[in-house]
């Protein structure tokens, strides 16, 4: 089974696929426990210190990957078959860890993001699931040119099989496991889509 993802703050809309690209499951998993700031540096860290900010961040964090946990094991109690891979869109590698330059222009507005995607990748990768990372734009005109006739059927037609909600993230999260399937998986490893 492999799983895309196309994430928000504080939550994701997850779509697992089977090998032949049959949507399992999906459903909006919870990627922050409730009550706490779902976009500590974007809204919240303007207004306090780098040591301060630093300590939202951190608790943020802390309640990120224990609402991210407890997602992951839910969906993957919920399927019949084991999980092989996350798919994620891609955030930059040399997106900078330290929060005084987060809280800066051009960064603040996409550190909350990018925390979020290495939450849910460093969770997938202790459950030993490949990572694959994707991108937005492209994802699903990727995935509609390996699935060639097929494309249709596979990325619409689960609306009309499962009903609403299918969305332009379920499209996404799921172009984002037909991409995932034609690369390598290897357990707990974190791979850029070509």
């Amino acid at each position: 089974m492999r799983v895309g993802l196309a994430h928000h703050f504080g939550w994701a809309v997850a779509v697992a696929a089977s090998a032949d690209h049959r949507v399992a499951d999906r459903r909006r998993i919870e990627l922050v426990e409730p009550g706490v700031p779902e976009a500590p540096v974007h809204h919240l860290a303007v207004t306090v210190t780098d040591a301060e900010a630093a300590e939202l961040v951190a608790r943020v964090r802390s309640s990120a990957a224990r609402a991210t946990a407890a997602s992951l094991d839910d969906l993957a109690s919920a399927l019949g078959e084991p999980i092989v891979s996350v798919s994620l869109r891609a955030w930059p590698p040399d997106f900078p860890e330290d929060i005084a330059v987060q809280r800066r222009v051009p960064y603040e507005s996409r550190a909350d993001s990018v925390m979020y995607r290495q939450v849910v990748a460093e969770a997938a990768q202790a459950r030993g699931w490949a990572v694959h990372l994707y991108e937005a734009k492209d994802v699903e005109s990727r995935a509609a040119a390996i699935l060639g006739a097929r494309a249709e059927e596979v990325l619409h037609g689960p609306r009309a099989r499962l009903g609403p909600p299918w969305t332009k993230d379920h499209r996404m999260a799921l172009a984002a496991t037909i991409v995932a399937a034609g690369l390598p998986v290897v357990p707990g490893a974190l791979e850029a889509s070509p």
